[in-house]
């Protein structure tokens, strides 16, 4: 005969789980930031001549970079390299700052203007994960359509790549901070209601969404906001 089990046992074990998996998300993504800011400090000083020569060579060379990384990460998710692989990673994007960064220094309100990219992107960060903490709504069903998104994204910068369209620049970048808002609802989300377990790929994810808000939003702060006098 069976000891009897509390009905109630495995969801508590569900939600203490979730409630792990999100803690050690928000502090594996918190010290992501220390090789991204090492990074794009030596990204300031570094000479990207090549990038700016042959944009779309070189877009598709860091997408390959990234894709393969990434791929490392996930194979070795469950274990200690993939902690390594993943702070590795983030410091190849604070490097990968360096040209924006350059080009935002050198407007006279430079540093303010990425002090307001960064406090922007922690606004909407904290606001959209909170309301996807909070309410733990399923926003699962956002999936499909933010990869599609995603791709026509991809697609069109590197488009834009090739023809340096300023106009198309700008829409680009406030449909980005738009779809990775969105990613930042359904990851979150993911963790919350059980659909991501590993905090090693839940910490990948989030840091994307919050790279690529900075970004974009920075680009959209040095085209109207810029001082150039």
């Amino acid at each position: 005969m069976q000891p009897d089990i509390p009905l109630n046992s495995q969801p508590s074990q569900l939600v203490l789980t979730q409630n792990k998996v999100l803690r050690n998300t928000y502090m594996m993504l918190s010290l992501t930031m220390i090789p991204t800011v090492i990074g794009a400090w030596f990204g300031i000083s570094m000479n990207f001549a090549f990038m700016a020569q042959h944009p779309v060579l070189s877009m598709i060379g860091m997408l390959a970079v990234m894709f393969g990384m990434f791929m490392g990460i996930a194979a070795n998710r469950n274990n200690s390299l993939g902690v390594i692989l993943l702070l590795g990673v983030t410091f190849f994007f604070g490097l990968m700052l360096g040209p924006i960064l350059q080009a935002a220094l050198h407007f006279r309100n430079g540093a303010q203007l990425i002090g307001m990219a960064a406090g922007g992107t922690g606004i909407i960060f904290f606001t959209l994960a909170g309301i996807a903490t909070v309410t733990k709504k399923d926003f699962s069903f956002m999936g499909k359509f933010l990869f599609v998104g995603l791709v026509m994204l991809v697609i069109a910068s590197l488009a834009n790549a090739f023809f340096h369209v300023p106009a198309a620049s700008l829409a680009i970048s406030a449909i980005a901070i738009m779809i990775f808002a969105g990613y930042i609802l359904y990851d979150v989300s993911r963790i919350v209601n059980g659909g991501e377990t590993n905090y090693v790929m839940a910490t990948l994810a989030l840091y994307l969404d919050i790279y690529n808000i900075f970004v974009n939003l920075l680009n959209l702060l040095m085209a109207f906001s810029g001082d150039r006098d």
